[in-house]
């Protein structure tokens, strides 16, 4: 088989697992309502159970930049995936709070070696097709979304339980993606990596990044964890009308980020970045002042249309700034995700029981605006990958996997 073939093969397996992803989260926090009726979770504790998972999350990715040490990024999202979709169903198919709790858990440590590994991969695999390409799996992504907010729409639509509505979407899903993972693309074969670490003051020079991850990740988990219970709550929709604000969110980043990488390639990531941060903090201010859900959709498409570009184009620069070392950078990036949504739900939740749902609002729109000021840490040259810059996967022996190494 030739790398072209292989590097296709393995860019298409990661695409899926990307979308995957997104169709098992969309599921979840599209039914954190029905999730918090069906065991009886206070408004008080309902934000403890939205913090517990991005903090397992958090500590899966520290022990995932370990772990890859040993064994391939593959390996570690070969079995992660698997886990998320049970522990998925597991949420829907329990009866007390201990239950939903046990399978919050499992749910909040796997998917953060499901993400660090599965970004580990899409840097490497950016860095072997010499041009910009996360956006891509990025897309996925919100494709799958796009899918998992349908099907938990049909759900409520129908009035349907939470394990019945989980369960088609598990079946399907989980031999596919055992199936696909045998695809995945770690590196050459035959090529012994070693991943160095950061260096010294390595992280001083990632801390930028981390920043603007842990900012935008307010803002998406703003949107993830509050958008239905806003419209329901704040704009009086209905519960089935509650669960589009995230579809449109997922639609918007979709489309987004299947032209992001042609924008990264023609106008570099700094430009497509401050745009994306501009939409968004457009988006907070309109949701805060939707005077009913109509308005408040419009603010979620933009907020879609804005943030989808920073994600993606953060853990890129990552890898491109510690070319010897993307597993490692990826992986210590990837816990200010999870620190972004563990502030973003109590700091939004919190601020709307003392104040205003609509005043908490704002709060991430200021916070995104951060990146404006870190919007340099992206950089211009080699963050293009436009024309003259772009290669084939065989011209260069580029190792695709444990950290992106070049032999």
């Amino acid at each position: 088989m030739t790398d072209d073939v292989r590097l296709r093969r393995g860019r298409g397996a990661l695409g899926f697992s990307f979308f995957v992803q997104g169709v098992a989260f969309a599921l979840l926090v599209t039914r954190i309502p029905a999730i918090q009726d069906r065991y009886g979770i206070s408004d008080g504790l309902l934000p403890a159970f939205l913090a517990a998972v991005p903090i397992l999350a958090g500590a899966a990715s520290v022990a995932t930049e370990h772990l890859v040490k040993r064994v391939a990024p593959s390996v570690v999202l070969r079995w992660a995936q698997p886990v998320v979709l049970l522990a998925l169903l597991g949420v829907g198919a329990g009866s007390q709070m201990w239950h939903v709790a046990v399978a919050l858990g499992v749910f909040g440590l796997s998917v953060g070696a499901l993400d660090a590994s599965m970004n580990m991969l899409g840097v490497s695999l950016q860095r072997a097709y010499g041009r910009s390409i996360m956006l891509g799996f990025h897309a996925a992504y919100s494709l799958g979304g796009i899918l998992g907010a349908s099907a938990a729409w049909a759900g409520a639509h129908w009035h349907l339980g939470l394990f019945v509505s989980y369960l088609p979407a598990v079946a399907v899903l989980l031999p596919l993606v055992l199936l696909g993972s045998r695809r995945y693309v770690d590196h050459r074969q035959g090529e012994a990596v070693a991943e160095k670490g950061l260096g010294a003051g390595g992280f001083k020079l990632l801390l930028p990044l981390c920043l603007v991850m842990a900012c935008a990740y307010i803002g998406d988990s703003t949107v993830a964890n509050w958008s239905a219970k806003y419209l329901q709550d704040v704009l009086g929709s209905s519960e089935q009308m509650a669960t589009v604000p995230y579809n449109v969110y997922m639609v918007t980043t979709l489309i987004g980020r299947a032209v992001g990488d042609l924008g990264v390639r023609r106008f570099g990531a700094v430009a497509v970045v401050r745009g994306g941060t501009l939409v968004a903090a457009c988006g907070f201010a309109v949701v805060a002042a939707a005077p009913g859900a109509w308005v408040g959709m419009l603010g979620f498409t933009l907020l879609g249309i804005g943030l989808c570009v920073i994600l993606p184009q953060t853990f890129a620069a990552a890898g491109r700034l510690f070319p010897g070392a993307s597993d490692t950078a990826v992986a210590r990036l990837n816990i200010f995700n999870y620190v972004g949504f563990l502030i973003g739900s109590p700091l939004v939740g919190g601020i709307g029981d003392a104040w205003s749902y609509r005043g908490a609002m704002l709060v991430p729109m200021v916070l995104v605006l951060v990146t404006l000021f870190y919007a340099r840490s992206f950089g211009s040259d080699g963050a293009r990958y436009g024309v003259g810059h772009e290669r084939r996967a065989g011209d260069r022996a580029v190792d695709v996997g444990r950290g992106g190494n070049e032999v």
